[in-house]
């Protein structure tokens, strides 16, 4: 399984369209951000057009227009994130245009809740998958990793794929795919 894996990662890194003379970390990020849009990005559009679609709501987002999304594709990374910022450049091309305390705002990644019910559903769901012995999750974690985290006092910030999130949503990741492994009964075998 695992070999399965790591070739649909190689096979989608191959997909991925570089840019002459780019390496290091700016190849890199064009890697991260080509398997978000078209990895990623989709899953996230279907379900704002279910969730909008089910309460009768129209729902635009101007920023997956697929002409924006081609004229900014080759823009450099080091220019993306000017001034030190993720979206920098939209940031800056928004300046005058914004209140600033939205312009300055840190980046909030989605799903994202703050309800600390939804920390200790999390919390207890995850808990319950890794005392179970049959859950497909374990063998993929670092389960004294996560017993570390889980009894963290506050939500824990996680680092992930260089990003830092809640450890409410990094919990949900995991329910995520331990579910998916059980709907699909996917064994790690080693």
């Amino acid at each position: 399984m695992a070999s399965a894996v790591a070739d649909r990662y190689r096979d989608a890194l191959a997909e991925v369209p570089r840019l002459e003379g780019e390496t290091g970390r700016a190849a890199r990020m064009r890697e991260i951000l080509y398997l978000n849009i078209s990895r990623f990005l989709p899953v996230l559009l279907e379900r704002k057009d279910r969730m909008s679609m089910a309460v009768g709501l129209e729902v635009r987002v101007p920023f997956c227009d697929h002409r924006l999304v081609s004229y900014v594709w080759n823009i450099p990374w080091d220019l993306k994130t000017c001034d030190g910022q993720a979206k920098g450049i939209l940031r800056r091309a928004l300046r005058g245009l914004l209140p600033e305390d939205v312009l300055v705002r840190k980046k909030v990644p989605y799903p994202r809740t703050f309800n600390p019910d939804y920390l200790a559903a999390t919390r207890s769901r995850l808990r319950a998958i890794l005392a179970d012995p049959t859950s497909p999750l374990t063998p993929l974690v670092d389960t004294a990793l996560l017993h570390r985290l889980l009894s963290e006092d506050g939500p824990p910030r996680v680092q992930w794929f260089g990003q830092t999130m809640s450890g409410a949503q990094f919990y949900a990741y995991l329910i995520q795919v331990d579910a998916w492994l059980r709907t699909y009964r996917i064994r790690i075998v080693r």
